[in-house]
């Protein structure tokens, strides 16, 4: 899809001014925080694109103690989609930051005036959206379906996601929109948060295979990660938007691991995907006692029901988090994607790889060979940070 271009300095002026709204919105009076705010904690669940980020969110979202949102940014990436990435990393953070605090109003510069609870992206998967005190579609402390609390939610008024989420001990947000870990220092730092980070992250050749699948969808966003100035991008065979996230990985992580600002201590976990597929049960234990959560047995019986479903996914699920078998969505790049693919993600992303501890293939017969374990332990000894420059190793 081609959108007219329009000038740089019309871009900035628009970007100023949003800025200028933000910080007014901000600066205003936010809601009376309840007694126990200073024990709130906050999560921001933070990957790419096609990297099982909403497969985690449900973890968070279907607990009863948590008030989750999906990619709230979404609505400053749609409003000002001529901006790019590092432009938008602002005012991107400044929602972020009002939304952990119960501060819906920052929505006021994205949203329609007159609004409901559906007026939110992909609001119908947050499970507190779908309970009281914001409906009544579910209890509590039920596992939610998004089909069900659709019809019966979608025209409850925005005002109760504010009260919704002031009544959880845990706010957590799922984003795919930050490209760096340093833009996130003043919220790390911040009195007002008590902020954990959870950097999850997927095997690079996995991330393209999905994308693939998703090509459409993603267009938008590629134009905005590629900075085009408000041009989609759909088809990208030189998978320049693959190494940006790979890029943004790597900075990520060694910036949280290499050296990192005191504040950043006992904050920071990073995820893989294929850990969380091989080991559901064991990574989540983790990542709850992480983020100060304890699994309950309705919880673990839902987690088995949808690691364990028959099958990758169909392509109609590529933005769906349903019943399917994990571990085989997380190979399943080995069967359906060409080794010139491969071949060249591993060149673009040779740093990530090494990083984050995924073993490089080097022919079709490796590729096939399921007996090839491809994922490198992570142990405190035989795990180590490489250097996102280094060159992958000889074998």
């Amino acid at each position: 899809m081609w959108l007219p271009r329009v000038s740089s300095t019309a871009v900035t002026a628009l970007l100023l001014a949003q800025t200028f709204l933000l910080l007014f919105l901000i600066s205003r009076p936010g809601p009376s925080p309840p007694a126990c705010s200073e024990e709130r904690v906050h999560v921001l669940v933070l990957s790419s694109w096609r990297s099982g980020s909403s497969f985690v969110g449900q973890l968070f979202s279907q607990h009863p103690d948590v008030f989750y949102l999906m990619e709230p940014a979404w609505h400053v990436w749609t409003t000002l989609s001529q901006g790019s990435a590092a432009t938008l990393h602002m005012a991107v953070r400044d929602l972020v930051r009002s939304v952990f605090l119960c501060d819906m109003d920052v929505f006021d510069a994205y949203l329609p005036w007159r609004r409901n609870l559906s007026d939110l992206f992909q609001w119908a998967v947050s499970r507190a959206l779908c309970s009281p005190p914001a409906c009544s579609a579910f209890p509590r402390g039920a596992i939610s379906s998004e089909a069900v609390c659709k019809p019966l939610c979608a025209r409850r008024p925005f005002s109760l996601a504010q009260e919704a989420c002031r009544s959880y001990s845990h706010v957590v947000l799922k984003e795919v929109r930050f490209f760096n870990l340093q833009v996130l220092y003043p919220l790390l730092s911040d009195p007002a948060l008590n902020l954990r980070i959870v950097h999850l992250v997927r095997d690079p050749r996995a991330v393209l295979r999905s994308r693939e699948a998703a090509a459409k969808a993603l267009a938008r966003d590629n134009g905005i990660v590629l900075g085009t100035n408000g041009t989609w991008v759909e088809a990208d065979p030189g998978l320049r938007v693959v190494r940006e996230v790979c890029r943004s990985h790597v900075r990520i992580a060694e910036a949280a691991t290499l050296k990192p600002p005191p504040f950043l201590h006992g904050r920071y976990r990073l995820v893989r995907f294929e850990d969380l597929a091989r080991e559901p049960l064991a990574e989540i234990r983790a990542l709850y006692a992480f983020t100060g959560l304890s699994l309950t047995p309705q919880l673990e019986a839902w987690i088995y029901n949808i690691t364990h479903g028959s099958g990758p996914g169909a392509r109609r699920e590529a933005f769906k988090t349903s019943s399917r078998n994990a571990l085989n969505v997380s190979q399943a790049w080995r069967h359906t994607l060409p080794f010139v693919k491969i071949r060249r993600v591993q060149e673009l992303c040779t740093g990530a790889l090494q990083l984050l501890g995924y073993r490089p293939v080097y022919s079709e017969d490796e590729q096939h060979n399921l007996a090839l374990d491809l994922v490198l332990p992570r142990g405190l000894n035989s795990f180590s940070w490489a250097s996102s420059t280094a060159s992958h190793p000889q074998h």
